[in-house]
């Protein structure tokens, strides 16, 4: 059996995530003490009691997620036998990936994924930026419209999520006159995303420089990391920063990771981190693979049963 390990993005979070992990193992325990130590802060606070407010910052949101899904890793690591054949992530998620594949520390992610929430609440001023979901049209014809739609702004796909569920990112009028077009066109929803920036596009540009100056050396990956700028997997320790400053203003390429693996054999992904977003992804995505998840206690219990002990 081929298994795949995928982590999730921005989105996920919740209040109470990765508490009963950290209560119940030490090894996660050890996870959210390392990450407060790294940013010198209580980060596990904010993730297990809030306030939600706090919680949904990007610059807070970022690393919180990153340590419940190392979290979730390393306590999976802990008590199953199972290695991946390869890792992703979705955004943010390839850096909690890139920690399973042990390419970078989890100090240096978290400090990493902090400044780079930070750089991008900065980039843009409030208002000025939106997202939206588009829901039940072609990527294709979501691409082709916002290209119409720009008239010398920016709006563009930031996230290919699965067939029929594409983000946009931009400017807010712009990403508004797209979402009008789209509509039009056919599509099922437009939904106006509550983020903080318009993510994945253009206007994140002023973010590159600064998080080159801040990311540091990687190792190589034990295990192929698929990126979601190239959706193809990478073992390549040089090549790791080059994808990582790509993928700020890049389109998270989630359908195509998805069927990269899927060509390479992989029938079952465990998510680990909070939530199971990426389980509903997987499985608008491919019939054949199988997704299963880690978050809690609970569902270790029901991944290792359904893996047979492992």
């Amino acid at each position: 059996m081929t298994i795949a390990f995928i982590f999730p993005g921005q989105g996920s979070q919740s209040v109470g995530m990765g508490k009963a992990l950290c209560d119940a193992f030490p090894e996660a325990k050890a996870v959210f003490d390392a990450a407060d130590e790294a940013l010198h802060e209580k980060l596990s606070t904010l993730c297990f009691e809030g306030p939600e407010e706090a919680l949904k910052q990007t610059a807070n949101t970022q690393p919180a997620i990153l340590t419940v899904s190392v979290a979730a890793h390393a306590v999976f690591a802990k008590h199953s036998k199972v290695t991946p054949t390869f890792v992703a992530g979705h955004s943010l998620g390839e850096y909690s990936a890139l920690v399973a594949a042990q390419a970078m520390t989890l100090p240096d992610a978290v400090r990493a994924v902090r400044a780079r929430g930070t750089f991008m609440q900065e980039a843009v001023p409030a208002g000025v930026g939106a997202m939206s979901a588009v829901l039940g049209l072609a990527p294709e014809k979501v691409a082709e419209l916002c290209l119409q739609a720009a008239q010398g702004e920016v709006v563009s796909c930031a996230n290919f999520n699965d067939p029929s569920q594409t983000v946009i990112a931009g400017h807010a009028k712009a990403v508004e006159r797209a979402g009008e077009l789209l509509k039009a066109a056919g599509a099922k929803r437009v939904l106006p995303l509550p983020v903080s920036a318009p993510f994945h596009c253009a206007l994140m540009q002023p973010v590159v420089p600064r998080l080159e100056a801040v990311l540091g050396e990687f190792k190589s990956p034990i295990v192929p990391v698929v990126s979601n700028v190239e959706a193809a997997p990478n073992a390549e320790a040089a090549h790791i920063k080059q994808l990582l400053l790509r993928q700020v203003t890049g389109s998270v390429r989630w359908v195509e990771s998805v069927q990269a693996l899927e060509t390479a054999g992989v029938t079952q992904v465990i998510e680990l981190g909070p939530g199971r977003v990426l389980c509903g992804l997987v499985k608008r995505i491919s019939k054949s693979i199988e997704c299963l998840n880690v978050e809690d206690p609970a569902s270790l219990e029901k991944t290792l049963a359904a893996l047979g002990g492992a």
